[in-house]
């Protein structure tokens, strides 16, 4: 049976032209890389992000598309993608969800695991 699926990776990379230190904001560049691991066509409809700052304080992000796309990845295609964000303190975190349809209109879900965000170095 034909299955969907979508893994990612990030990339973040510190933007010091954008931040304020000591007492910030800091901002971050992240590059997301979403690849069809599944067997069959699916589209990226929607994203959920979940951005943490090292004082705990979260902010939840919602939206239709990805860096205004919405791309239709066959099995083995990938789709790449930079946006950017800010917070609070030197380090923290984001996590997130992309939300998928198939062809034939079934829904799934392909999370994004946690990844650090720290203006001491870049991490991949």
């Amino acid at each position: 049976m034909a299955r969907p699926e979508f893994t990612s990776t990030v990339r973040v990379q510190y933007l010091p032209e954008q931040s304020q230190p000591p007492e910030g904001p800091f901002a971050f560049s992240y590059t997301v890389t979403i690849r069809n691991t599944g067997d069959i066509a699916a589209q990226l409809v929607a994203r959920h992000w979940l951005v943490s700052d090292a004082s705990g304080h979260t902010e939840e992000v919602r939206g239709l598309a990805v860096v205004g796309h919405q791309p239709v990845l066959q099995p083995g295609e990938s789709f790449e993608y930079t946006s950017w964000t800010r917070i609070a303190t030197p380090q923290g975190t984001m996590r997130g969800t992309f939300f998928c349809m198939t062809a034939d209109a079934h829904g799934f879900e392909a999370p994004i695991p946690t990844f650090v965000l720290t203006e001491s170095h870049a991490l991949h």
